[in-house]
């Protein structure tokens, strides 16, 4: 299961995913004039990877779940 290459790129979505949320919240926290707008912007970035993180774990579940190896 852990040497599975789809289950390694759901957890890489996963954790692509958390690292923009860290980056967004660290920027916000750091304030400064741009902060809000550069903030936002990873929100934004967040929103789309989770999206993408969301497609791969589907992908995941459908092809296990029709019998792929």
């Amino acid at each position: 299961m852990y040497r599975d290459p789809l289950f390694l790129l759901v957890v890489a979505a996963c954790l692509f995913v958390v690292f923009i949320l860290a980056r967004g919240i660290g920027i916000s926290a750091k304030g400064g004039e741009d902060s809000g707008k550069r903030a936002n912007r990873f929100m934004r970035y967040r929103i789309y990877a989770q999206a993408g993180a969301v497609a791969v774990l589907l992908l995941y579940v459908l092809v296990r779940r029709s019998g792929g190896q």
